[in-house]
């Protein structure tokens, strides 16, 4: 599938990847497998194996051949162990101790050098991959040399590596910081079968450059040995750049730069974060309390220190002050994050969307996060499921869902697996109001089809999407489950007259 991009390469940009031929929104551009797997940097205590969480004291599931973290299912099955052998037997023949921890929700220093050994010995098992596929990927040993994790890393991977796991001639720290290097600025996260979280290096996927607004998705198959899937996400003429996203896109310019500075070590200049307004969304805008209808922007979205300046008026204020006031806003959302699922955390979070009406933009990104925490709680937490809500409610979860496909429109237009889930909350709320209208004699036969035939278009757009993931992955399954609705919803727009 290669001929459907070609790889290029400029000082500006290195290395990057433009369309080979117009390509159509779902075409696949690229399978791969990875060329290694493993847990994330400063990972809590988990299952070499399958990176379930486990207790990392003395009492802890332990390999019951080298000691490591493994949990019970996983060392009852030795037999199928894929990812934990190798290791297993370094650790065995250097007589390599796990150092057992007291907090097992901290990170577990040890297992640092976990996903890097395993990219060492996957480049001695594929020398071939390596050389046409890995040697020429960046990895900014020079940038990391100014950052916080170099001694972490010289400490915890390359010294640990060397010395006491007896690599000391098979692998030179110049090479073990390239590993390094190049598993910090080009993995991608994974989730597991059962849903748990590492990394993963997919090098075809890498030579993507990255924008906050991708015009390429990918599903990973853990079932399929991690297999990477590639598509264009809309219609893309050729010679067009292909781009794929490392941050998060439903956070403001601000948390995205931080996060790319600090692990992937540039600084994003695309037209998202160029652009004060985030493409005309106000994303990170804040309402001005000094006039009534001016909204208060960065004069430089990229500088945290630019000043702020209203749009209908003289006011304006510093960026750290702005700063500070997010991230007293993210605090509050973190806590509730941390409530136990019910209707008081509902509430609460009503509580915290009103609390924030007059200060931020009606799109911005706090908004926005506590709006998907709200769609998750309509129609599920007791005495707020889904028949139990009243036709207000209704309508509020259709228009919290309406307002975030609004800003995906923007940010991650096309087949998108976050459009997929929402468009699946939508539906629901949609067929169930127009079901209560018309009882109530609101709707009459022919509207009633409409809104029903609207859900099922919606329907049928997020199981052709999620179709595209793992069939044993809770997207998989969640596509099946909105074939299944769709088949029973045509089935009763069927006998509307």
């Amino acid at each position: 599938m290669s001929e459907a991009y070609k790889v290029l390469e400029c000082p500006e940009l290195g290395r990057y990847a433009v369309s080979a031929k117009n390509l159509k929104a779902g075409e696949v551009i690229l399978e791969e497998t990875p060329f290694a797997i493993g847990p994330k940097v400063d990972s809590a205590p988990l299952c070499l194996e399958c990176c379930c969480p486990v207790d990392g004291g003395a009492d802890g599931p332990k390999c019951s051949t080298c000691g490591w973290p493994l949990c019970e299912e996983c060392n009852d099955d030795k037999d199928s162990i894929v990812y934990h052998k190798q290791e297993c037997a370094l650790f065995v023949k250097n007589k390599v101790k796990f150092q057992n921890v007291e907090d097992s929700t901290a990170s577990c220093m040890q297992l640092d050098c976990i996903t890097p050994l395993r990219m060492l010995f996957a480049k001695e098992e594929h020398p071939e991959r390596w050389d046409a596929e890995l040697s020429v990927m960046e990895y900014h040993n020079d940038s990391r040399k100014d950052g916080a994790t170099w001694n972490q890393d010289e400490q915890n991977v390359v010294k640990y590596l060397r010395g006491p796991c007896g690599l000391k001639d098979r692998f030179t720290e110049e090479v073990i910081q390239q590993v390094i290097g190049i598993l910090d600025i080009n993995a991608f996260e994974v989730r597991t079968a059962k849903g748990y979280s590492g990394r993963g290096l997919y090098p075809r996927l890498g030579v993507m450059a990255h924008s906050c607004v991708p015009n390429v998705v990918h599903s990973i198959h853990p079932s399929d040995g991690f297999r990477l899937i590639a598509r264009v996400a809309i219609d893309i003429p050729e010679g067009e750049k292909l781009y794929t996203v490392y941050t998060y896109t439903l956070t403001g310019t601000s948390t995205r730069q931080a996060a790319l500075k600090s692990s992937k070590y540039f600084t994003c200049r695309c037209p998202r974060c160029l652009d004060p307004t985030e493409l005309g969304t106000h994303f990170s805008s804040l309402k001005c309390q000094k006039c009534d209808n001016g909204l208060i922007i960065s004069s430089d979205p990229l500088d945290d220190e630019a000043e702020w300046k209203c749009t209908g008026c003289e006011f304006k204020t510093r960026g750290a002050a702005v700063q500070k006031a997010i991230q007293v806003m993210q605090a509050e959302i973190d806590m509730l994050s941390g409530m136990e699922y019910g209707p008081e955390r509902l509430a609460a979070f009503e509580k915290l969307y009103k609390k924030y009406r007059s200060v931020l933009h009606p799109l911005h990104f706090i908004k926005t996060s506590i709006r998907h925490s709200l769609i998750e709680l309509y129609g599920r937490v007791p005495g707020y499921e889904m028949p139990e809500l009243p036709d207000i409610l209704l309508e509020r979860k259709i228009e919290l869902c309406r307002d975030i496909l609004w800003v995906l429109n923007y940010f991650e237009p096309g087949k998108t697996r976050s459009r997929a889930m929402i468009l699946y909350e939508l539906h629901g709320p949609i067929v169930m109001l127009a079901q209560s209208q018309y009882r109530q004699g609101v709707l009459s036969g022919e509207p009633l089809k409409k809104k029903l035939e609207e859900a099922a278009l919606m329907l049928q757009e997020c199981s052709s999407i999620l179709e595209w993931e793992d069939p044993a992955s809770p997207e998989g399954i969640l596509a099946n489950v909105a074939k299944q609705a769709l088949e029973q919803l045509r089935e009763s727009i069927k006998v509307i007259s």
